[in-house]
């Protein structure tokens, strides 16, 4: 999901060119609906029923155990017509971390919830370095928001997205509960 001028990602803030990238490498197409935090909701469920008429079955989702993400999702698959998969539900956090980095999966931190981190971690590749640099408190997965990444390689990649980090920036948006959050985010362009 992209941001209301669609050019950047709603929670990760990567730009629609490295998001290309990536799917290029991975031979996916990229599908880019943009919408605000008040119709993301709406926009969300009008583009897995335009993915459900073009064959899609399945939305794959990447949490571990936060309750209402996995009702949110069911809940609005269920309104698609398709069904939500959860493949990571309930499994170990260190386990997964060691299974994507020993598969040689490679990512780099786009956002980090300043509740949590410093800007130090924002912009560092996710290694195992950075999982040891981590306050005891944080998830080593970001599962309550901590940090999100972006995968650049991987088993599945054709090529690496080469990227380079082009600035560290901060943001304080509010949400549409009227919470507020501060964050920074790297600003990821292709070299």
């Amino acid at each position: 999901m992209f941001d209301e001028r669609a050019e950047r990602s709603r929670s990760h803030a990567v730009s629609r060119a490295v998001m290309q990238a990536q799917a290029e490498s991975l031979g996916i197409e990229l599908v880019t609906p943009a919408a605000s935090w008040q119709d993301y909701e709406k926009v969300f469920v009008e583009t897995l029923i335009d993915l459900k008429a073009r064959g899609c079955d399945y939305g794959i989702f990447g949490d571990i155990d936060l309750q209402a993400h996995r009702d949110w999702e069911e809940k609005v698959c269920s309104a698609a017509g398709i069904e939500a998969v959860l493949p990571l539900w309930h499994e170990n956090r260190l386990d997964l971390v060691n299974e994507f980095l020993a598969q040689g999966f490679r990512s780099v931190v786009v956002c980090i919830n300043e509740s949590f981190l410093n800007k130090s971690f924002c912009g560092r590749v996710f290694d195992r370095r950075f999982i040891t640099d981590l306050p005891e408190s944080v998830d080593e997965c970001g599962e309550n928001g901590e940090f999100h990444t972006f995968a650049f390689d991987g088993p599945m990649f054709k090529n690496a997205v080469n990227y380079r980090v082009e600035d560290i920036y901060h943001h304080e948006p509010i949400f549409p509960s009227g919470d507020a959050a501060s964050f920074y985010y790297a600003q990821l362009a292709l070299k």
